[in-house]
């Protein structure tokens, strides 16, 4: 399976890619995916599209300019599910008193004393 996004800065680089090459990455290679392919379900560098591009000839590929059409990122989507004080625990309750989406152990914490609905991901 693809690796959606594996963002540089959790490898303490100063530099940010967000996508890369699905082929690339297979060889130990970090190089900025610059298409996503549907079909496929990966991202392709530069160099990587061409190949890819010859031998599937029936596939079309989204280059940067067309992104809505690249999936979201598994890991950025992983990350607005969880709370930011328990990084190990997903969002699970919404505190209406203050209007704050937290999860199991903040609402037990900060939480416990206001009307408390369950929000469901």
């Amino acid at each position: 399976m693809a690796t959606f996004l594996q963002s540089s800065v959790e490898k303490g680089s100063d530099m940010v890619q967000d996508f890369f090459c699905s082929t690339c990455e297979e060889e130990k290679l970090e190089e900025s995916a610059d298409y996503y392919c549907e079909s496929c379900v990966k991202f392709y560098c530069g160099k990587c599209i061409h190949l890819h591009s010859q031998l599937f000839k029936k596939h079309s590929p989204h280059g940067r300019s067309d992104m809505k059409k690249w999936p979201v990122a598994k890991k950025v989507e992983d990350f607005l599910f969880k709370c930011d004080v328990h990084k190990e625990e997903n969002l699970a309750m919404l505190c209406k008193d203050h209007g704050q989406l937290c999860c199991i152990n903040c609402a037990f914490l900060n939480h416990r004393y206001y009307i408390i609905c369950f929000v469901f991901f």
